[in-house]
């Protein structure tokens, strides 16, 4: 196994900031559907977030949830000074949630490891594409060189490297073989990469073979949008599966995978499984196939959601409590969501000082998004007299149905 040397470190990536104005002035019924269709921040996941304020002890990141994420501590201390500088209010920001909520119930979030793991993430679609990078040698060891991708450092071992390049690689030291070729450019391919152990294994010989471009661009040609097709599991990673359709792998998404939420697509995919896939994308430029699924499967969801109407009033049982509201869960194991607006008809600062985890309450379905399986509820239009007459007949068609027969 060839020295970890080569392999350790990361050079910091630079911080790219496109500049947006933040939204002040919205009406509540903006906020309500805007968050009726928030999900609350899970750790491990990195989302795009609008600086609110930038202190000398923390920055706060608003990411959609109606509150804010904070920046602080040594995450802060690691930014470089041109780091800090190119931050500026309202610009927006990639950023990792390390912890949903600490004991000041703030969302803690890191901008250097949104980056480090966009990076991982870009590298494994590159080894999945079979993507020849066109780069450069930046240092080497006694077992090979070392060579960026991206912001990581690759290793390409001796006996990845060309026949070419080893012809020229004389002398009994390393410093002899390697150190001229440093600054050279270089083809490689990546053909092993291992996120944990920071592990990024290239090679120069692979690149210099015929790749699966040529094959994936005469597919693409030919694949029709919308059209299935049966294909066979090439490789899974943490954020899908591809899969081989007529010689050229597509990305099946891990969202694309099942209407079911599950966490990693080996809880129902295996390497070499055939499988029926939908084309849903064809990026022919950048020559990417998108697939999906669950497309091809009916969707649960909607069998669910279609016994009930907004305006209904319905049971639901408390399951989670945050800042801007509440979940239910209704029948059929559906989830909505109770704004904080929605939940008193008179101000509140946390949903809290109304409900609790477990507590069973009457609620009124005010909003049902089918693209999105988003449902808006509401606690305090229970008794709302807008919605009098569909509680009336509601009420007499249900007497009519309960009425014994003559």
């Amino acid at each position: 196994m060839e020295s970890n040397e080569a392999l350790n470190g990361q050079g910091a990536a630079n911080l790219h900031i496109d500049q947006t104005e933040p939204q002040n002035n919205q009406s509540m019924e903006t906020l309500l559907q805007e968050s009726s269709g928030v999900e609350l921040p899970q750790p491990g996941e990195i989302r795009r977030g609008v600086i609110a304020s930038i202190g000398p002890s923390q920055i706060l990141v608003s990411i959609g949830a109606k509150s804010e994420g904070v920046i602080a501590g040594r995450e802060l201390e690691s930014l470089s000074a041109e780091e800090r500088a190119a931050l500026v209010v309202g610009q927006e920001v990639p950023v990792y949630v390390v912890h949903a909520e600490d004991d000041n119930g703030n969302v803690v979030l890191s901008f250097k490891r949104a980056q480090e793991q966009m990076t991982w993430e870009n590298v494994e679609r590159m080894l999945a594409e079979e993507e020849v990078i066109e780069s450069k040698v930046t240092g080497f060891n006694k077992g090979g060189l070392i060579v960026a991708v991206g912001g990581l450092r690759g290793f390409v071992p001796a006996s990845q490297i060309s026949a070419a390049r080893r012809a020229v690689a004389v002398g009994d030291t390393p410093e002899q073989r390697w150190a001229k070729m440093i600054n050279d450019p270089i083809s490689v391919r990546i053909v092993e990469v291992d996120r944990e152990r920071r592990r990024l294994i290239l090679s120069e010989r692979a690149a210099n073979t015929e790749s699966r471009q040529a094959m994936k661009e005469r597919v693409i040609a030919d694949l029709e949008i919308g059209k299935a097709y049966t294909g066979r599991v090439t490789s899974l990673a943490e954020f899908g599966a591809f899969v081989n359709v007529n010689g050229a792998d597509g990305l099946v998404h891990l969202s694309e995978l099942s209407w079911d939420r599950i966490q990693h697509p080996s809880e129902m995919l295996e390497v070499g499984q055939e499988v029926r896939v939908k084309v849903i994308n064809v990026d022919r430029e950048k020559k990417r196939i998108g697939l999906s699924i669950r497309q091809l499967a009916e969707d649960p969801w909607q069998s669910k959601i279609s016994k009930f109407t907004v305006g209904q009033l319905v049971e639901g049982v408390i399951t989670r409590l945050t800042k801007f509201g509440a979940f239910a869960r209704l029948e059929g194991d559906l989830e909505g969501l109770i704004h904080i607006s929605e939940i008193s008809d008179h101000r509140i600062d946390h949903p809290k000082e109304v409900l609790k985890d477990g507590d069973v309450k009457t609620l009124r379905i005010i909003r049902i998004d089918t693209d999105q399986h988003r449902i808006g509820l509401s606690l305090r239009k229970v008794d709302s007299g807008a919605f009098a007459d569909k509680d009336f007949k509601l009420l007499m068609s249900d007497g009519e149905e309960e009425a014994p027969a003559e």
